[in-house]
Formats: C-alpha cells, structure tokens, sequence
C-alpha cells in the first residue's frame, strides 16, 4: 500500500524544480517533476517518495492531516502500553 501525504507548499524554487513543503510540522523538499499543473506557496499537495503528485483541495488536506495525527497519536499509545508491559515482565 502507498500513501500519498498531504503537504503545504512552504516555498518553490524554479532553478531545482522543486518545492519546500510543510508535512505534518516537519520541512522537506520535493521534486516537481511529476506535476503537470503549476503549483503555487499556500497551496496543498500530494507527496509521496519524495515526489509531488497531484494537488489537493485545503479542506480534504486538512481533514487527511487530521486522521493522520490521531493514527500517530494512536501508535504512540500503544508503543507506550507495550513499553509498560514489557517493564513489568522484567521485575
């Protein structure tokens, strides 16, 4: 399975054909090459693999954004309920 991250587009630049995106708070750069429409700063995106693949409308990014951060926050539970487990078969 492949997943495609929604993306904020942060700053372009022309001479790379890339673009600096915000993904989940955290900078990247990412290519362009794929895109055949323009992308413009302010705008969302689709990354994926280091690719730009497609654009993608604010309220449908934001609500991706959403799930994403509560499967993080899920995923981080359980890493937490795992750890607390396995201290307690130590002892």
């Amino acid at each position: 399975m492949c997943l495609a991250i929604p993306s904020k587009v942060i700053e372009i630049k022309r001479d790379s054909n890339t673009a600096v995106l915000d993904t989940l708070g955290v900078r990247r750069e990412a290519s362009l090459d794929l895109m055949q429409d323009n992308v413009s700063v302010g705008e969302f995106v689709l990354l994926h693999v280091g690719y730009v693949m497609g654009k993608i409308d604010e309220e449908d990014a934001k609500e991706s954004l959403k799930l994403y951060a509560q499967m993080i926050e899920a995923i981080k539970e359980e890493d937490e309920e795992i750890e607390e487990l396995n201290n307690a078969n130590r002892i």
